[in-house]
């Protein structure tokens, strides 16, 4: 058994097989549950791409396979920030967590791309299994989760810039006008073409403060026609124009 603590929460026991994402990158700390012994040097080894800790002269009994999961297109991001700070699943993927582990063990050709595909594959069946297990009742997962809403989030996610109508989001979702809107304003609590604000002027916040991208190309690929337009949605949304959120960002 052993202990994982995340900052700002307390200790999560995980046992065999159990796999854990933390979704925002925050900082933690995973330790045996038994506090008897002394603390034992940790060498570090470069093989086949992939980085491996152990302690040497020592039998194991665990392993852990850590990864990186990067989200770079505004899409993932934004299904990123929406999940919870950690989600634990008790042994049902372990079975996948032993091939990806198999893969970085065999040192062949194209293991590493193999155990990176693999990997992608376990974020989405967690995904699956937490939305099945907490169902938001509100936001963006409970959006994609809702039949009658995931079609139109999920265009809006791929094609922010679009000239978006009500008809052609009720189109894609296969549903009356007055259902979708019916729909968002239960799940979200915004008509669908105002949700569609939300999402945009929060893409344009976290590129504004984690990129140097000029203010008027963030603009075009938000579907804003000139710099000025999202510059004004931004001061009626938080406040402040996009050039000050750039520069309060190292603040």
């Amino acid at each position: 058994m052993r202990s994982g603590k995340v900052t700002g929460h307390g200790p999560v026991k995980l046992g065999a097989g159990d796999t854990l994402l933390l979704p925002h990158g925050d900082a933690h700390v995973v330790r045996s549950v038994s506090t008897v012994g002394t603390n034992r040097s940790i060498v570090t080894e470069l093989r086949n791409a992939i980085r491996t800790k152990s302690t040497p002269g020592v039998a194991y009994d665990t392993e852990l396979v850590c990864g990186v999961l990067r989200g770079e297109a505004a899409s993932e991001q934004a299904l990123m920030a929406a999940l919870p700070n950690f989600v634990v699943l008790a042994e049902r993927l372990h079975m996948l967590a032993i091939c990806i582990s198999d893969e970085l063990d065999s040192n062949e050709t194209g293991s590493t791309v193999i155990a990176t595909n693999l990997a992608t594959a376990l974020f989405v069946m967690m995904l699956r299994e937490h939305l099945k297990e907490a169902p938001p009742a509100s936001g963006l997962l409970a959006l994609l989760t809702h039949r009658s809403t995931s079609h139109a989030v999920l265009a809006m996610l791929r094609e922010p810039a679009r000239d978006w109508t009500l008809d052609l989001l009720a189109n894609a979702s296969a549903a009356s006008r007055a259902t979708l809107v019916r729909s968002f304003r239960k799940l979200a609590g915004l008509a669908p073409l105002a949700f569609l604000t939300e999402l945009r002027l929060g893409f344009a916040r976290q590129r504004l403060m984690t990129t140097n991208d000029p203010i008027c190309v963030m603009a075009a690929d938000l579907g804003y026609q000139s710099e000025g337009a999202l510059s004004r949605a931004s001061l009626r949304r938080y406040g402040v124009r996009p050039s000050k959120l750039r520069l309060g960002r190292s603040g």
